[in-house]
C-alpha cells in the first residue's frame, strides 16, 4: 500500500512518483528538517505547533494528508518547485547513504512532476 503523486492532466503516460506511506513520511520528515522544522512537533503530526506559525513554501506538501485532502494547485506547485530543487541539490552534495540517495531520487522525480503541473497548468493529484 502506498501513494502516487501525479499531474492531473489525464495523460497516463505522464511521469509520477510513488512511495510507501512510511517512505513518504520519512521523505517529508527529511524535507521538514531542511526547513528547520521537526515534523512531529507540528499540528497534525502529533505536535502542537500550528502551521500558521511557521513560514515555508513547502507547507502545502509537508502538511498534506497521506489519504484524501485537496489537490495541490498549479500555483502551489510553482511555489514549491524552486525550494524543493534547492533542498534536493543540497542532499545530493551531502554525501551518500541508501536512504539519502532514495530521498534525492524521489525528490528529483517529484520535481519533474511539479514542473509538468506548472507547465500544463494542472493540479498535483494524490492517490
Amino acid at each position: 500500500m502506498g501513494l502516487i503523486l501525479f499531474p492531473g492532466d489525464g495523460d497516463t503516460t505522464s511521469p509520477d512518483v510513488s512511495w510507501s506511506y512510511g517512505g513518504f513520511a520519512a521523505f517529508r520528515r527529511r524535507l521538514a528538517r531542511a526547513e528547520g522544522l521537526t515534523l512531529s512537533g507540528m499540528r497534525g503530526f502529533g505536535g502542537e505547533l500550528p502551521w500558521s506559525e511557521v513560514s515555508t513554501v513547502l507547507e502545502p506538501l509537508l502538511d498534506h494528508p497521506d489519504v484524501g485532502g485537496d489537490d495541490l494547485s498549479p500555483a502551489d506547485c510553482a511555489a514549491i518547485l524552486p525550494r524543493l530543487e534547492t533542498v534536493i541539490d543540497q542532499w545530493a552534495k551531502d554525501g551518500d547513504g541508501t536512504l539519502l540517495h532514495e530521498h534525492t531520487e524521489k525528490g528529483r522525480r517529484l520535481a519533474t512532476v511539479l514542473r509538468l503541473c506548472v507547465e500544463k497548468d494542472v493540479p498535483l493529484l494524490f492517490l
